[in-house]
């Protein structure tokens, strides 16, 4: 058993198995936070088969402390969780009581200022689904993580008025629990990626933490310092630090080993703290290091690119209009990282981001590293997917932009934990 697992098993002895449900759970980014965190996993809700794969093959039945306690009315399977609202609404019934926690984060597509925003996209109605799921679970705590522009007003042209999802959430969740919410930067919690998110937690009144609840993002803030010098790591981690031992001019290049015709960067040995604790339980070296087979006027561009975002002052922000129009690209938004700051927020388009010294997009383990994820986590089905399947489909560049950090799901996890602790002791 390895250190990172023996250290897990130890959390959940102590912490008298507190069990939660992850609704909307992609590929298990915030599962796998709780669960470091002492928390016992029940049942993970997920649609998407390849992210639900990947779930399930990093949490199989009877590996403790990973394993869900599935209950045997419920398949274990891929469920739309709309379906399961629909045909298993007893069987959810019957963990009422038995469920300390639902965390999870609805599709945000329709939320997100990068994207698309519209108030009428239809995935956005996915969040009555997360409050109807709290009205049959009724935990003692809720958890909800979404893109900042959960937040951020929509326009509606019928009345000219201005309202957020966020708001209406809160409202509904506050007849029962008492609600906090906040935009987290995952940077300031040792993950080496900017993204700002929208976090909401409650704890239902019955509890009587109000203050606590109130304190809640400021604690969190608080224990950040010493959880991350408990584990050799810091604030403001830099994409160097996370992905330089991934470097192909540092480790050549092999055939990949699950795709015939391209070819996956090597790997030799961590360098760095950071990199350390994520290679941490990893026998050998990392998945899900494919290259992506880049054309020679791709690379060219890619060069040409690197050059001029580093003598514009440019890394890490969109490339300039002018070197686009130069290498004719019609892309709105594509990066260069900077190797001396965090990444910004990765995204599930592979060619959003560059490399900061070599002339490529990133692999899914390079994007899997700015997310926290370790390197003993491995991902399931396509690498990516397009046309019309890209609103259908959750291949492993998107399971990876989807997620959780972990790194800031288990700071999240302990925070919750330490709360639930203190409103119990408190109660009896």
């Amino acid at each position: 058993m390895s250190a990172e697992r023996q250290t897990a098993e130890t959390a959940r002895r102590e912490t008298l198995d507190r069990r939660f449900v992850d609704v909307f759970a992609g590929c298990g980014g915030l599962s796998l936070g709780l669960k470091r965190a002492g928390w016992q996993g029940v049942l993970a809700v997920e649609k998407d088969p390849m992210a639900f794969e990947t779930l399930d093959a990093n949490f199989p039945p009877n590996s403790e402390p990973w394993s869900y306690d599935w209950p045997s009315s419920i398949e274990r399977v891929a469920w739309d969780i709309e379906d399961l609202l629909r045909n298993k609404t007893e069987a959810l019934k019957a963990l009422a009581g038995q469920v300390e926690l639902l965390a999870g984060g609805p599709p945000c597509q329709g939320f997100s200022v990068a994207g698309r925003r519209r108030r009428d996209d239809p995935r956005n109605g996915l969040v009555g689904a997360y409050v109807e799921l709290v009205s049959l679970l009724r935990p003692k705590l809720v958890l909800m993580e979404n893109v900042r522009g959960f937040a951020a007003a929509f326009k509606c042209d019928a009345t000219d008025t201005k309202t957020n999802f966020a708001t209406e959430v809160e409202e509904q969740l506050s007849r029962d629990y008492d609600v906090a919410t906040a935009i987290l930067r995952a940077s300031d919690f040792g993950v080496p990626q900017l993204r700002p998110r929208f976090i909401l937690v409650g704890a239902a009144k019955e509890l009587d933490c109000s203050a606590q609840i109130e304190g809640f993002f400021e604690e969190l803030q608080a224990d950040a310092v010493g959880f991350l010098n408990q584990r050799g790591l810091s604030r403001e981690t830099t994409s160097r630090d996370a992905i330089s031992d991934l470097e192909v001019t540092r480790n050549g290049t092999v055939a990949s080993p699950d795709t015939t015709g391209f070819e996956a960067t090597g790997y030799k040995e961590p360098k760095t703290a950071y990199q350390r604790a994520m290679h941490r339980g990893c026998i050998g070296s990392p998945s899900d290091l494919r290259l992506a087979r880049h054309r020679e006027s791709t690379t060219a561009r890619f060069e040409a690119i690197i050059e001029a975002s580093r003598e514009e002052g440019r890394l890490n922000m969109t490339v300039s209009p002018e070197t686009k129009r130069a290498h004719g690209i019609k892309k709105a938004a594509i990066r260069v990282l900077d190797p001396l700051r965090p990444a910004p927020t990765v995204t599930s388009l592979p060619d959003d981001l560059i490399h900061y010294s070599e002339p490529r997009t990133l692999t899914v383990r390079e994007n899997a590293r700015l997310q926290s994820f370790p390197d003993w986590f491995s991902f399931r089905g396509k690498y990516t997917t397009g046309g019309d399947r890209r609103v259908r489909e959750v291949p492993r560049f998107t399971q990876v932009a989807n997620a959780v950090p972990p790194l800031l799901a288990e700071q999240l996890g302990e925070r919750l934990m330490k709360l639930f602790g203190e409103a119990t002791r408190s109660s009896s």
